[in-house]
């Protein structure tokens, strides 16, 4: 599994490829809620991370423009989602740090 995650172009890039799966995604900031986080890109939502399963399963979530499709969404290890939000912390693009801190004890923590 290859993981490329920080700042491009004035935004940050997550992208994860394994075999069967890639996920990318460009934003400005992460909004996190108590079990999503929220991926924004000049104001408006672009895709998420949720869970899936209670906590068991992330998946990771893409909106399209793509006729008949409205998102896209694969499965994310936990791995891939605490350095995301490890380099969007340093990088200073987390909307609420207080609902992030809820989110690493509810879903990050739980395994």
């Amino acid at each position: 599994m290859e993981m490329t995650i920080g700042e491009h172009n004035e935004r940050m890039l997550a992208r994860l490829e394994d075999t069967g799966r890639v996920f990318e995604v460009n934003f400005d900031s992460i909004e996190p809620t108590d079990v999503t986080l929220r991926f924004i890109r000049d104001g408006e939502r672009v895709g998420s991370i949720y869970n899936d399963d209670g906590t068991k399963r992330t998946m990771a979530r893409l909106t399209t423009d793509r006729e008949g499709t409205d998102f896209i969404s694969v499965e994310v290890p936990k791995e891939f989602v605490s350095r995301l939000l490890d380099a969007a912390s340093e990088a200073d693009r987390i909307t609420d740090t207080t609902m992030l801190e809820g989110y690493r004890l509810r879903v990050l923590e739980q395994q």
